[in-house]
């Protein structure tokens, strides 16, 4: 799909705040509402926009505790693969999960309340998954930056 200078600056705006009305960004962008109605539905048609979500606060949940996580399989079968991509998924601490090159095999973004709770989730759930053979942990000092927003 093609975008104009007018979609780029619709997908930013919906990017920085996704519950602006299609009057306020008929405003910004100098359209009737029907025209931004329109665009919005074609983005959302050709899965440019897949879905809208809320963006919690960590702090106020209790789930500051950032830490991204190493992984690597005894083996690089299908099997194993399949089975260890199929368990991540279903661990609700696990925000992400990115099947990598390099010295390891997947890269998991975990967020739990604490360091206890860190320990808890890898004794308890992770290790539990078959098939791991290794892992490295790399705790959140700061946050330096964290967008959602991409560049188009």
């Amino acid at each position: 799909m093609t975008f104009d200078a007018i979609d780029r600056k619709l997908i930013q705006l919906l990017q920085e705040d996704s519950k602006q009305t299609n009057k306020e960004l008929s405003n910004k962008l100098n359209l009737s509402v029907t025209a931004v109605y329109e665009r919005i539905k074609k983005l959302e048609n050709h899965n440019v926009i897949n879905k809208y979500v809320a963006l919690i606060n960590n702090d106020k949940i209790e789930k500051s505790f950032v830490t991204f996580c190493h992984v690597k399989l005894i083996q690089h079968t299908q099997e194993y693969v399949i089975k260890f991509e199929e368990e991540v998924a279903n661990l609700p601490e696990v925000l992400e999960c990115y099947h990598i090159s390099g010295d390891y095999d997947y890269l998991l973004k975990v967020i739990v309340k604490d360091m206890g709770a860190f320990r808890e989730f890898m004794v308890n759930r992770l290790t539990k998954i078959n098939h791991i053979g290794s892992t490295l942990s790399m705790f959140v000092i700061n946050e330096v930056k964290h967008t959602t927003a991409i560049s188009i």
